[in-house]
């Protein structure tokens, strides 16, 4: 019970409540300098990775609620609060920019929850680290692939995305360290499959 009642209000305090990050948005480098066309751009970017930022939360909720070893439980939880960061740099961003987050955050939070929680009750703890590690890898790629979008003057959103890269390949290597297996290549497949969707359709809607 007290899983679900976690599981509940990290749910709705990720999809309603605003966030506050413990640290702050990274320096932009110099002002930015955007005309609509690339504000445009920067804010479907922007709104993707708030998208991803979403996932990550549900993910590492539902993978804390399905362990059974403390130390992991507590290793994602301290995930999950940084990751918290992201969500509310990303929000800010948006924000700012004048645009929204995705209408589907609901449905891309469940899918999330479920996948975290299948993968950590089905496979195990090391199978669950493994999710984690795939996951953050391809995060990692696909936040190198929004620094070559971006704008060369939205310097906000570069410098949010630079640092987000950074945590997310330095929660890989945790993961991989306290013991994650590799996934087989088909899950790997679909999991890209899977992102492939929710990124194209969160850049419009």
């Amino acid at each position: 019970m007290d899983a679900l009642i976690t599981a509940a209000d990290s749910a709705l305090r990720t999809l309603f409540a605003p966030h506050r990050a413990s640290r702050p948005a990274p320096a932009p480098a110099a002002a930015d300098a955007l005309d609509a066309h690339q504000r445009r751009l920067s804010a479907a970017l922007m709104r993707v990775n708030h998208v991803g930022e979403v996932c990550a939360q549900a993910l590492y909720t539902a993978q804390a609620a399905a362990t059974r070893d403390p130390a992991l439980r507590q290793h994602l939880e301290e995930a999950s609060r940084e990751e918290t960061d992201h969500l509310a740099w990303t929000r800010q961003r948006l924000d700012a920019l004048g645009s929204r987050p995705s209408l589907l955050n609901p449905l891309w939070y469940a899918g999330a929850f479920g996948l975290g929680y299948m993968a950590g009750r089905l496979g195990g703890d090391r199978v669950s680290l493994g999710f984690v590690v795939e996951t953050e890898r391809q995060v990692e790629a696909h936040l190198q692939g929004h620094l070559d979008r971006l704008p060369a003057t939205d310097h906000s959103s570069r410098a949010i995305v630079a640092q987000m890269k950074e945590d997310e390949a330095r929660h890989a290597d945790q993961a991989q360290a306290a013991g994650a297996v590799v996934l087989p290549r088909p899950a790997q497949h679909l999991m890209r499959l899977a992102a492939k969707v929710m990124t194209t359709t969160a850049h419009y809607i």
